[in-house]
């Protein structure tokens, strides 16, 4: 098996941090890793895996040296700038940032759900936004089992999703990152407001939803909702099906498919929470029940680590298939 080189983009940063300690975690051909930073934290040093490294300023000739591969979490500027270099160079960029999802050549992968789109890159694979990412883990599964209809996602967001300056106004009871203070409120505003009354963050749920399950016609409704709770994002999730199910048959896929966990006993007040889900990779599911305000309706609550897998892991899934693909 080929020994890879890879490239981390924003290694400093809360998700670039998160990904160290995932690469850990996986069993990766990887010889030589090379930490990218901005001018600023150029400089410090990393120990990983046994080895101290130093961390080089991102620049356009960083990309040079025969990079396989790079995961970029470094914010959309960054990103159009750099990843489109780092591609012609010929390394493959897994880029965290909202700059490339909505591009038609550039593939919007979650590895459970869609990961032979992947295989359809032009050197940029794109990894969706934390929220659509344990939402689509679960809905794929229930559409191959019957086709979906409609989606009413409500999410419930937490801080550490809009940065340090957002948690520490959570720890501290201050008001510097949101419109209100996040302390003992639920803010229906994540990002900014379009002129469809909608949020940015809603719209990319809708529309991301529809590209990786290769629906694009399937009707979305969402609410984004930021909450005071530090790490992990809950969902309240409405489907609606074009025709009858078996809700047993879902259960048992669910609880048979790789990257969920199943909580879901209502004797004992199992069902998923955000305490639960931190440090995991997995999408939490719980509260599975039928709708029986439409003919084929069904809810289910989903919570899931949203810098883990709703960022880091799932580019490290990525970067994991498409290695083990090639071998």
């Amino acid at each position: 098996m080929k020994n890879y080189k890879l490239a981390l983009v924003g290694a400093t940063g809360v998700v670039g941090r998160t990904a160290l300690e995932v690469l850990n975690e996986f069993d990766l051909p990887i010889q030589e890793y090379v930490f990218l930073a901005s001018k600023k934290s150029a400089g410090n040093k990393i120990n990983f895996k046994g080895k101290e490294y130093i961390i080089q300023e991102l620049t356009e000739n960083s990309f040079d040296n025969g990079i396989d591969y790079a995961i970029f979490s470094a914010g959309g500027d960054t990103a159009k700038h750099f990843a489109p270099i780092a591609s012609q160079k010929g390394c493959i960029v897994i880029d965290n940032s909202s700059a490339f999802r909505m591009e038609d050549d550039v593939p919007l992968v979650v590895p459970e759900v869609n990961p032979d789109d992947a295989l359809n890159h032009h050197g940029i694979i794109a990894n969706p936004n934390c929220s659509t990412i344990q939402a689509v883990v679960p809905l794929k599964i229930m559409n191959d089992i019957c086709p979906i209809k409609r989606i009413v996602y409500s999410t419930y967001q937490a801080v550490s999703g809009a940065g340090k300056q957002a948690l520490d106004d959570l720890r501290n009871n201050t008001c510097h990152k949101f419109p209100h203070p996040i302390n003992n409120n639920c803010l229906p505003h994540i990002d900014v407001f379009l002129e469809n009354g909608y949020t940015k963050e809603e719209m990319k749920m809708i529309n991301e939803t529809r590209k990786i399950l290769h629906k694009p016609n399937l009707k979305i409704t969402a609410t984004t909702v930021r909450v005071p709770v530090e790490n992990s994002h809950s969902e309240s999730i409405n489907v609606e099906f074009e025709q009858d199910f078996d809700i047993n048959e879902i259960i048992f896929k669910l609880k048979s498919a790789k990257g969920i966990i199943v909580q879901d006993d209502l004797q004992q007040n199992i069902y998923p929470i955000a305490t639960h889900a931190n440090g995991h990779n997995e999408v939490f599911v719980g509260r599975i029940r039928r709708d029986n305000s439409v003919p084929y309706g069904l809810n289910f609550w989903c919570v899931a680590d949203n810098i883990r897998k709703g960022a880091a892991t799932n580019a490290v899934q990525i970067l994991d298939w498409l290695i083990r693909k090639e071998n």
